[in-house]
């Protein structure tokens, strides 16, 4: 299985951005991201035509997540609660070919003094207990999506610039951290231990050109899963230029490949 993740940074700007990728990586499963459509706007037929299933979250406003399958998508769920979602369309599940599948969209916090910085550590401890009453560590469970946490200095293209803002303090690396005590694995650390790899830049001031990224889009994988990745890559590429002539998104799309189950 070839699993996916993109913050697509606007799926009606970016549409063709990603119905090219998709037609030339081949994933299995994708998770996206800031599609910023509501449900009844989302263009499920572009993705039909390649063969793939969808199950959308989405308000029409900043947020909204997805998953596209073409291995099956089964028993979806939408947001934490079963009504409705009071966390701005930020977590959508399926079961792909046995694998429950979350694309989550992690609030940014903005700012350590800003009241949505204690909403981003709420919601991160309420996806560890989402997963914790949902799910086992021995299933085969697959957490993808934009966390807007860098989980070490690994991860930041210069710590000390970074240093006192979100994404890498040490609340948000810690609440990371007690969702991958859960039982997940970061896949992409099994296959890189090194640093200087990122997944997202800022449009400004020519960051991407310069380096200056961070490693905030994330593959998180149960054991189980993880023993079975054989490669994991973030498509730079992607990020470079649209095949379609779009502006790209600011974000880079993480693929995992996954060998086929033992027996």
């Amino acid at each position: 299985m070839r699993l996916a993740t993109w913050n697509v940074n606007s799926l009606g700007a970016r549409l063709p951005c990603v119905t090219e990728w998709m037609a030339a990586t081949s994933p299995d499963v994708l998770c996206m991201q800031e599609t910023k459509l509501a449900d009844e706007a989302f263009p499920e037929g572009a993705f039909r035509d390649l063969g793939y299933e969808v199950a959308h979250h989405g308000d029409g406003r900043w947020n909204g997540v997805a998953i596209a399958s073409r291995v099956g998508l089964a028993d979806p769920t939408f947001g934490f609660e079963a009504a409705e979602d009071a966390h701005g369309s930020r977590i959508v599940a399926a079961t792909c070919a046995g694998v429950r599948v979350h694309s989550v969209y992690v609030p940014n916090g903005r700012s350590l003094t800003d009241e949505q910085y204690q909403f981003k550590l709420a919601w991160l401890a309420r996806l560890r207990s989402y997963l914790a009453d949902r799910c086992r560590p021995t299933d085969d469970v697959a957490v993808c999506g934009d966390f807007n946490v860098a989980p070490d200095d690994r991860d930041v293209w210069d710590p000390a610039a970074t240093s006192g803002g979100t994404h890498v303090s040490v609340p948000e690396r810690d609440a990371l951290h007690e969702l991958l005590g859960w039982g997940l694995v970061d896949v992409f650390r099994r296959h890189h231990e090194e640093g200087g790899i990122f997944s997202w830049w800022d449009y400004r001031a020519g960051d991407f050109h310069q380096g200056r990224g961070m490693r905030i889009d994330l593959v998180l994988l149960n054991a189980t899963l993880a023993e079975r990745s054989v490669d994991v890559f973030i498509d730079r590429n992607a990020r470079k230029k649209s095949p379609a002539g779009n502006k790209p998104s600011d974000h880079a799309p993480v693929v995992v490949d996954l060998a086929a189950e033992d027996g």
